[in-house]
């Protein structure tokens, strides 16, 4: 569910490439944009905000080896009414910087605790993808006292990861992105893998950091017990990827209804575990529906 040491790049002049190629990929955030760093007990988190100045903020969590940068799809349709802050991972390749391994759920939940309470924040939503779906979860069940609803998107959490699908869709998408442009969007459908038509400037950090990130992968998230994902007393709302490489969308869904409290839970169909950059139209308007609904209430 985390990683079991701290991460670190191979050498200060990959670390230097990595920012640079970063700082690049913000580009694609709409302006303006600020960007802050908390102090916490595990290592300093940086954080960028954009959006409104007044509303209730949405906070988002990107998946496992990305950044913040991977929201731009998100930030001028969630920012017209709200604040909203994307965080940079703490155990992953970014502008954070972690000082100490996040070793268990309560860690992991303390962690982002302390990055809300730093920002000022005291009811927000929470939207995570992929592993930041996990976080979600996780705080929700750990540390909810800052959490107006959580909004997990293909988490993790809900079954055990498909070992076997995972790493074959894993080791298609690295074989298939030296391939020409043109032949990209064929690997992409049949790889069920957004990654492969992503801009280039959004990619090449996380390729820099794939082969200089160490370690560069953490262990699967774990599934969260039936009495875990009972606890849960907030609203959410979870969505998932009918063509996911990361979750089994049927039993997951059933699992979400059948144990979250009142959950709103649906399977996207069509799309891969790309959701927010492969259907950001949709995803912006579901999140909006369910963030103001649940603002009103």
């Amino acid at each position: 569910m985390t990683r079991t040491a701290v991460g670190r790049f191979t050498s200060e002049k990959a670390h230097a490439q990595f920012l640079r190629a970063y700082d690049e990929a913000m580009r694609l955030w709409p302006e303006p944009r600020t960007e802050t760093d908390v102090e916490t007990r595990f290592g300093t988190v940086h954080v960028h905000r954009a959006g409104a100045a007044g509303g209730e903020p949405v906070v988002l969590l990107h998946g496992h080896g990305a950044n913040a940068s991977t929201w731009y799809p998100q930030i001028a349709a969630l920012g017209e009414h709200h604040p909203v802050y994307a965080i940079d991972t703490l155990d992953d390749p970014g502008r954070s910087v972690q000082r100490v391994v996040a070793k268990d759920s309560r860690d992991n939940a303390a962690w982002l605790e302390e990055v809300l309470a730093g920002l000022g924040l005291d009811r927000v939503h929470l939207v995570g993808l992929s592993y930041g779906g996990w976080l979600a979860l996780n705080q929700v069940i750990y540390a909810p006292g800052r959490l107006a609803s959580i909004a997990p998107l293909d988490p993790a959490g809900l079954e055990q990861v498909p070992a076997a699908r995972f790493l074959f869709s894993t080791l298609g998408g690295l074989f298939a992105m030296p391939a020409p442009r043109r032949l990209r969007p064929w690997f992409a459908r049949v790889l069920a893998n957004h990654a492969l038509v992503a801009p280039r400037q959004l990619m090449a950090p996380i390729m820099l950091s794939i082969r200089t990130f160490r370690p560069s992968s953490r262990p699967s998230a774990r599934p969260f017990t039936d009495e875990e994902l009972r606890s849960i007393n907030l609203p959410a709302l979870v969505l998932l990827a009918q063509r996911s490489i990361l979750v089994s969308a049927r039993p997951a869904l059933a699992r979400a209804q059948s144990l979250i409290p009142g959950v709103r839970a649906e399977i996207v169909p069509g799309i891969g575990h790309g959701l927010p950059a492969e259907a950001p139209d949709l995803v912006n308007a579901r999140l909006l529906r369910f963030i103001d609904t649940e603002t009103a209430s």
